[in-house]
């Protein structure tokens, strides 16, 4: 099949689309979810955290942290995995690889080293969950050294473990704390079934959903064979193109751009090599640089504006003082008048959301 050759504009486009950031706005949690496949969980709060600076981004000012919160724990439309909220159709792509999880030969002894441990979770979890890992008992036989995400207390892990296995999921979280129970009691009943080729198939396809345009082989995308071959002028790669995407580029009518102000950790950021490419946005997280060495900001959100990178916002949350104080808009270009105002619009927006005043807004 001939490749389709598409510009550098209609590849923004498209990707702008996939990831909900264009004019036509999603009606909700769900919504975003399906489309994006997942949607990353972090606590960074500099202006608040990502799942919900995520959402807010795409769906707007009617979004509230609430409906987060019951898609997940009453509707059990999404479900949490892997740091990330997923929607629930795509629980029946992962159980394959859970299955035949860990591959790696440490893991594996792990686990085999602690059968009692493990056996002595899932036995507190079937008599008394739903449990916070604290209210469960460290018996582990042997331990891992703490490596700089989980301490010396070995629960935590075997609940990751044991998620990643299918057999413990998380039911809901009190603040930033999981609630762990049976994957059994929290995930639900006659789903799907797949082999693990098929499923590997079908995974890859909502990946390139969700980014709508891809380097065919990426470790970021990971889209595999999905969708269909494309090239972008000025570029050498080869890309995968979502045939729907690419449909509703051709259809015509375009609902315009707007101002979109990413978290650091959104999806639309993941894949750097693809920013570079096609947006000519050469994207660095400064949060773990020395103060000193930082251009933009600790946890500085980029600014979109329709199909392009023009600048990043450096801006914190002082609940104290209950203001959104913005300390830098720094611009790639220098705005136009216009698009200062849209820029001034959507943190003003992005400040009433929050139920905060704005300070600093040039």
């Amino acid at each position: 099949m001939t490749p389709h050759r598409l510009t550098r504009d209609d590849a923004r486009r498209i990707i702008v689309r996939a990831q909900l950031l264009d004019a036509d706005r999603p009606g909700d949690v769900v919504e975003v979810a399906e489309q994006l496949g997942e949607i990353k969980i972090d606590p960074t709060a500099t202006i608040a955290p990502c799942e919900h600076t995520v959402l807010w981004s795409r769906i707007g000012w009617s979004y509230e942290p609430g409906q987060l919160t019951k898609a997940v724990e009453l509707d059990r439309l999404l479900f949490e995995f892997g740091g990330t909220f997923k929607p629930i159709g795509l629980l029946p792509l992962l159980l394959p690889a859970m299955r035949t999880w860990p591959q790696r030969a440490s893991s594996r002894e792990w686990l085999e080293a602690n059968a009692m441990f493990r056996a002595d979770v899932l036995a507190r979890l079937r008599a008394e969950g739903p449990l916070t890992a604290k209210a469960i008992p460290d018996t582990a036989q042997v331990t891992r050294a703490p490596d700089g995400w989980s301490g010396t207390n070995q629960v935590p892990l075997m609940l990751e473990f044991l998620m990643r296995q299918g057999e413990v999921a998380v039911a809901g979280r009190e603040g930033r704390n999981r609630i762990w129970d049976l994957a059994e009691r929290v995930y639900p009943t006659g789903l799907p079934e797949y082999d693990e080729e098929e499923a590997a198939r079908l995974l890859a396809e909502r990946r390139l959903q969700a980014a709508g345009i891809a380097k065919q082989k990426s470790p970021w995308s990971q889209v595999g064979e999905a969708g269909e071959l494309a090239t972008i002028e000025g570029s050498k790669w080869k890309f995968r193109v979502d045939p729907e995407a690419l449909a509703a580029l051709d259809g015509g009518d375009d609902g315009g751009g707007r101002v979109a102000l990413l978290n650091p950790y959104d999806g639309m950021l993941f894949d750097r090599p693809r920013l570079s490419e096609i947006f000519e946005f050469d994207y660095v997280l400064e949060q773990f640089k020395p103060k000193p060495q930082r251009r933009y900001g600790y946890f500085a959100h980029p600014i979109l504006m329709g199909d392009r990178f023009v600048g990043m916002l450096d801006a914190e949350v002082d609940r104290a003082s209950e203001v959104l104080r913005v300390n830098a808009i720094h611009e790639f270009l220098p705005f136009e008048p216009e698009e200062t105002e849209m820029v001034r619009a959507e943190i003003s927006d992005l400040a009433e959301w929050l139920g905060v005043a704005v300070t600093g807004l040039p």
